[in-house]
């Protein structure tokens, strides 16, 4: 991937799709339409989408329930009201369970970062994207953390499609602003983001999504020279 010329790709699988031409000035507030997830619509039979969606519909409900790092494949099971094999079949474990419900929300950000309005899309400088991808990311623990628990906790987190994304995204921001060394510093950017470091701040140090959201903003500004 060249310096500052594509934007990664919009899913978690793949990467390098060129980001689409947008204009636009000044700062507009970031405004992100986060629909509920929907199954995915692909071909199957009848009684394997049911089963689908009442495997989904349940892990949603244990993941919000507690930690959802603690919850097993049997739980989701027994939730469901599906056999252990029918839940194998389709679901490696509970990580993968995690990713499919999470997919859809970040998917939507990703198409925000590549096609939307500034600031969060193109259109605006190198320092006000990287603050309104900060703030966007920030948004979408606070709402689905369970399912980033879930899905991208530990090692596992740097493996994700989605993780690539973001890192190649805030790369291009920090290269086309100037800084010294944009592969160095894109993990350190991205560690906030981090939902172990998330629960941590919020649950544990009580801060608030506002006070999280503007350290991390005052950061992306001067990093990328705002």
């Amino acid at each position: 991937m060249s310096d500052g010329v594509r934007e990664p790709g919009v899913n978690r699988s793949n990467g390098g799709v060129p980001s689409p031409d947008a204009s636009g000035t000044g700062r507009e507030p970031l405004v992100l339409d986060l629909q509920p997830v929907r199954p995915a619509q692909v071909r199957e039979r009848a009684d394997a989408a049911r089963n689908r969606v009442r495997v989904l519909t349940a892990a949603e409900r244990l993941f919000a329930a507690g930690d959802a790092r603690n919850v097993t494949m049997d739980e989701i099971a027994k939730e469901a009201g599906v056999g252990r094999a029918t839940l194998y079949r389709r679901y490696p474990d509970v990580a993968a369970i995690a990713t499919a419900l999470l997919d859809e929300h970040e998917r939507r950000l990703q198409e925000h970062i590549l096609s939307g309005p500034p600031p969060l899309g193109p259109g605006a400088s190198p320092a006000e994207r990287l603050a309104a991808f900060c703030v966007a990311m920030v948004d979408l623990l606070e709402r689905h953390l369970h399912l980033v628990l879930g899905a991208e906790t530990g090692s596992a987190r740097f493996g994700t499609g989605a993780y690539g994304f973001w890192r190649a995204h805030v790369r291009i921001l920090l290269t086309e602003s100037g800084a010294p060394d944009p592969d160095g510093m894109a993990d350190g950017v991205l560690a906030p983001f981090a939902p172990e470091v998330y629960l941590f701040q919020r649950r544990t140090l009580g801060l608030s999504q506002h006070r999280v959201t503007e350290a991390l903003v005052w950061s992306a500004h001067r990093l990328a020279g705002g």
